[in-house]
């Protein structure tokens, strides 16, 4: 007999330990429905078991069978590296599955510790490289592990129908993404979410080479602990900051070199790793599942958000890893008005003072996800999801597009000027004409307007006005648009820059302006939104690796480079009557770590290494400076 489907109802998320949604080894909890406890206590089995591996280590397996036997179920399968708590078989989740949907439709579900974490046996090795390799039965990878543990499943949990799908937010997608490779038969559906992809090049510890400070340092403070043995218990992450104020923090602590000895007892493995590997090196580059997206079998759905302050990168970059490699897989992406896991526990309505108009989370919820793997397990009906369903901000509206970027998207570059100014139209200046200004480590960019210890996701979304203010950010304003302006697809930096220095950061923020006279309201009452600056997307480089990130070159000082990098996509639409601003800076402290502005490692830099450069920005038609977009109409 079918379980009645339902909607899920909607959780809030607490305060998380480290501002993170799903990014901490002591998970936050939604606030206990407890009509969801109840029905899951009153319709599932709990088992706990240790699965054993082809090297002889066994992972620890919390397991979730409907008591209903008159039918058999699929297999919705998480690995995580943050715990299946609660453990002991008398004590149940208070949720099961991506949303409780799935829990009332009928499902087994099974969580795992990955391999050397909490109850699990074995060594942990973060964002554990992939082995194609294998030869022997020591040689073990997260792929390898989720086939022994499929195997084991399907053989040994009553009522399953012998077909399996995985999902994972953050972590736990970058463990899904790793079961779509050298897949057993019986994975059918593979959901990555958020998927920790690449720590170097865009996902939570780096962007661009550029160091992720407050993030990592928090993540890392507990999840870099050594765990000698299986434990049920937490390892608390650092909480003396003594402030509530995180620039404060961050800038009496100093360079990063002492940071280890400081705070851990030089006893985190995962920060030495960061520390020991400053450049794109064989070590970061082993990391990355990218390469080895080939021969993917299950039907992959990849889901991301907008406005997800940890992982962007992973989703877009996971998705066109397959759709390259794998013409003929079922491989889609799904991208919302989101930050990072909203979509599974939010309504996706708002997020601080910028509404979006619908719920939009409770409808991926159940008109694209549980449809989606209902069909692939389930044999439900094919929903005909297309091969990205994207939400678009701005305009508020989920679009259906054939391929991603959209084919009917054309680039177009949006140039700065001088005076300010912003245009699709090329500067037309033949001698060199550039803006410049002082940038001091000692007094960076702040990232937030705030004041605030934990990073949080409210700078994705924040009125920008406060930077825009500095004298060390140099904005860029178009004039008013007279038609709307959709953007689709990926969104690329070109700066024409020289400094006093020898290596510097330069952070590009594309902003949404909105008009003096605008209609729209804030949730947040004291709010106006004349004026409000919102940034549709903004992005670091450090340009020592403008031209490798293996191989780090320094800045002639004087002399005038070209520096492009990576902004990821976004698909927004700028209203009539709004403006394009671009805003150009070197700091984004404490976000990113400071750039001492001398080329070095700078994890090995002193505090007097740190010193004041002058950069310029340079906009001719020899060295215009631009953002390149993807626009589906005639814009500007």
């Amino acid at each position: 007999m079918k379980m009645n489907l339902k909607i899920p109802s909607v959780r809030r998320l607490l305060s998380l330990a480290f501002g993170t949604v799903l990014a901490s080894p002591l998970l936050a909890q939604p606030v206990v429905n407890k009509a969801d406890s109840l029905y899951i206590v009153q319709n599932y089995t709990k088992m706990e078991r240790m699965v054993p591996m082809r090297d002889g280590a066994k992972l620890f397996t919390s397991i979730y069978v409907p008591k209903n036997t008159s039918q058999k179920y699929p297999i919705m399968f998480d690995r995580t590296p943050y715990s299946v708590a609660p453990y002991g078989e008398d004590k149940y989740k208070t949720s099961l599955g991506p949303s409780m949907a799935f829990a009332r439709d009928g499902y087994i579900f099974v969580y795992q510790d990955v391999r050397g974490r909490w109850m699990s046996e074995g060594e942990f090795v973060a964002v554990r490289p992939h082995n194609p390799d294998k030869k022997k039965k020591t040689d073990v990878d997260e792929s390898s592990d989720t086939y022994d543990s499929i195997d084991w499943l399907i053989k040994n949990i009553p009522n399953n129908n012998g077909r399996v799908g995985t999902w994972g937010i953050s972590a736990p997608g970058f463990y899904t993404t790793m079961t779509a490779i050298d897949a057993h038969p019986a994975l059918k559906a593979v959901s990555p979410q958020a998927p920790v992809t690449d720590w170097y090049m865009g996902d939570d510890r780096h962007h661009n080479g550029a160091f992720f400070l407050m993030g990592t340092f928090a993540f890392l403070s507990s999840y870099g602990k050594p765990r000698p043995v299986p434990t049920s218990k937490p390892s608390p992450g650092f909480s003396a900051y003594g402030t509530p104020d995180s620039y404060k923090f961050y800038m009496n602590v100093g360079p990063l070199s002492k940071i280890n000895e400081r705070f851990f007892n030089n006893q985190n493995k995962v920060w030495q790793e960061m520390i020991d590997h400053p450049n794109y090196d064989e070590f970061w580059q082993a990391r990355t599942p990218v390469p080895h997206l080939k021969n993917i079998k299950p039907a992959v759905m990849t889901v991301g958000g907008w406005f997800d302050q940890e992982d962007l990168y992973g989703p877009l970059k996971t998705y066109a890893g397959i759709e390259s490699k794998n013409p003929k897989t079922k491989n889609i992406l799904v991208m919302g008005p989101w930050i990072h896991g909203g979509w599974a526990r939010s309504n996706g309505d708002v997020l601080g003072n910028i509404k979006f108009g619908a719920k939009t989370a409770p409808y991926y919820r159940e008109k694209i996800e549980l449809a989606f793997f209902n069909h692939y397990l389930k044999d439900g009906p094919d929903p005909q999801l297309p091969e990205a369903s994207i939400f678009l901000t701005g305009s508020n509206e989920w679009k259906q597009y054939s391929q991603w970027p959209p084919k009917e998207s054309q680039e177009r570059n949006i140039y700065l000027h001088t005076n300010g100014k912003l245009s699709f139209e090329a500067p037309k200046e033949t001698e060199p004409v550039f803006d410049e200004y002082l940038s001091d480590p000692k007094k960076p960019v702040p990232y937030t307007n705030e004041v605030r210890i934990i990073r949080g996701s409210d700078f994705m979304y924040e009125d920008q006005r406060f930077a825009a203010a500095r004298p060390d950010v140099l904005v860029y304003e178009s004039e008013p648009l007279t038609e709307d302006v959709t953007i689709t697809g990926n969104v690329m930096a070109n700066l024409f820059v020289s400094t006093t220095g020898t290596d510097a950061d330069f952070v590009v923020k594309l902003i949404d302006v909105y008009p003096d006279t605008t209609k729209a309201t804030s949730p947040i009452p004291t709010t106006k939104m004349a004026g409000f600056q919102l940034m549709v997307r903004g992005e670091v480089m450090r340009a020592k690796f403008r031209n490798s990130f293996s191989k780090p070159e320094p800045l002639k000082p004087g002399e005038i480079a070209e520096v492009k990098f990576d902004m990821q996509d976004a698909a927004h639409t700028f209203k009539k009557g709004h403006k394009m601003m671009v805003q150009v800076q070197s700091s984004w402290f404490p976000l990113v770590d400071r750039n001492p502005q001398k080329f070095m490692n700078i994890y090995d830099a002193t505090e007097a290494d740190y010193q004041k450069a002058t950069h310029r920005v340079y906009f001719s038609n020899k060295n215009p400076s631009h953002v390149k977009v993807r626009v589906l109409n005639k814009g500007i």
